[in-house]
């Protein structure tokens, strides 16, 4: 076999091939193998029809397309070995010559990964927002951790801002009842803003047993976005009463005896996760500044290949759940067909670059993934994902999908490397130490993610 490769451009080529007929033989014994197994010819048992009998009778034509089918992806692939090429997708074949006896010549387009120049990427600086906790961060913590252990008791009074309610709701749309326009004993918290607008306005005042009619739009169900007279009748009233901020609260709501200590916890806490913010700032800015130093030729069919993937993900599967369809989900987040487009095609080329680029570092720096970096990844993802780590692990390798989670564990440590050599300050002028390879690892999954590559582009 004889293979040439001519570059179309930075990120394709052309493969052009010739074959010899004698190696088309084995293809060639496979198809006259197969082809016995599925026909019948009177005289002759089933697969002991001689070749020429199937090449009278099928013709020598149905043959040659049977063994070239099945010998034309072994000869891509030597091609491909052969020119030490990095393929992308898969290729646009085209036979031009086949000649019975003699040769198969056949051309194959293919996207490639571009050949990339890592320039000094320690120089990159970048500034973060400073950990700083205030008395009021702490003090709304506390607050939310109060509303958990808030108690409720019935009431003989009128409705208030804060009490709950249970209630029995009837809408009507032109005089007519709707068929999923009424709902009984469902609990509301007066001033919460949730269910339907106005309802806070027409229940506050009103004492158990007496009801309420004010208009409002539909916010879901058969008349979605239709204005519609809602009944709303107050069954019980409870006020919530919450507890004391005092020590007896503090041995309530946690393992602390004091309520200062609780506070003091809140407060560490409160930094631990600034601190951690802190991390996934720095290290998506690094990230957005390396992208910056180095020029990616964009592969164009992998490109288009990944916005349709990432539309159809949304419309087919997260839209799909969520009972919306494309023009509506736009409509809500108020963008047009084509800044949506914009924003997909945006994020996919990043998503894109983003792979590249950390791949060619993992080349680059010569960094390996150990058993014991990969099962960590693997409990992360897995307890992202909702799923036991063994049900994950056993999708994973159901799937194919293990070299897929080895490169996000190296593309993570790629960017840890690059994160280590910047210089990261706050906000205040402070120069942050940043050394968790970990943390960094979940932010290279984030944003691939969002970008759309988590599904390697490779073939």
């Amino acid at each position: 076999m004889k293979s040439a490769v001519e570059t179309l451009n930075p990120t394709r080529v052309r493969l052009t091939v010739e074959v010899p007929f004698e190696e088309l033989k084995p293809s060639l014994d496979a198809a006259y193998k197969k082809i016995n197994q599925q026909v019948t010819v009177k005289g002759f048992r089933q697969g002991k029809i001689p070749a020429r009998v199937i090449d009278q009778r099928f013709g020598r034509g149905a043959v040659l397309e049977e063994a070239v089918n099945d010998a034309l992806p072994k000869f891509y692939t030597e091609a491909v070995n052969e020119g030490e090429l990095n393929v992308l997708g898969q290729p646009e074949v085209d036979i031009t010559e086949l000649k019975d006896g003699e040769l198969l010549a056949f051309t194959a387009e293919v996207d490639i990964r571009p050949a990339l120049e890592i320039p000094d990427y320690s120089g990159i600086e970048v500034e973060v927002d400073a950990v700083e906790v205030s008395e009021e961060d702490i003090d709304k913590s506390v607050e939310q951790l109060r509303e958990r252990f808030a108690t409720t008791s019935a009431v003989e009074r009128a409705a208030q801002d804060g009490d709950v309610l249970t209630l029995n709701l009837e809408a009507k749309v032109d005089g007519e009842v709707l068929e999923d326009g009424v709902a009984q004993g469902v609990t509301y918290t007066v001033g919460s803003g949730e269910l339907l607008d106005g309802i806070d306005e027409a229940v506050t005042g009103v004492e158990a047993g007496n009801s309420a009619t004010f208009t409002s739009e539909l916010k879901g169900g058969s008349a979605e976005g239709k204005e519609a007279e809602v009944t709303v009748e107050v069954t019980e009233v409870k006020s919530r009463e919450l507890p004391e901020l005092d020590d007896d609260f503090a041995q309530l709501a946690s393992e602390f005896d004091t309520f200062e200590e609780l506070r003091a916890d809140s407060r560490k806490r409160l930094e631990q996760m600034k601190k951690y913010d802190q991390a996934t700032q720095a290290q998506e800015k690094v990230l957005d500044e390396l992208l910056k130093l180095v020029e990616v030729p964009m592969p164009e069919k992998l490109l288009e290949d990944e916005i349709q993937t990432r539309k159809h993900n949304l419309v087919n599967h997260q839209l799909g759940q969520m009972g919306l369809d494309l023009a509506k989900y736009l409509e809500i987040q108020g963008k047009s067909e084509e800044e949506f487009d914009a924003e997909t095609k945006e994020q996919a080329e990043k998503g894109i670059k983003t792979q590249f680029i950390l791949d060619e570092l993992v080349n680059k720096e010569k960094l390996n993934v150990s058993q014991e970096e990969l099962t960590e990844h693997l409990m992360r993802r897995a307890q992202s994902s909702g799923m036991s780590p063994d049900q994950f692990a056993q999708a994973v390798v159901e799937g194919g999908q293990v070299p897929m989670l080895v490169g996000e564990v190296a593309r993570g440590k790629a960017l840890a490397v690059v994160v280590e050599a910047a210089t990261v300050k706050d906000s205040n002028g402070e120069v942050i130490d940043l050394d968790d390879e970990d943390e960094t690892a979940e932010t290279v999954e984030a944003t691939e993610a969002e970008a759309g590559a988590e599904e390697q582009p490779e073939a």
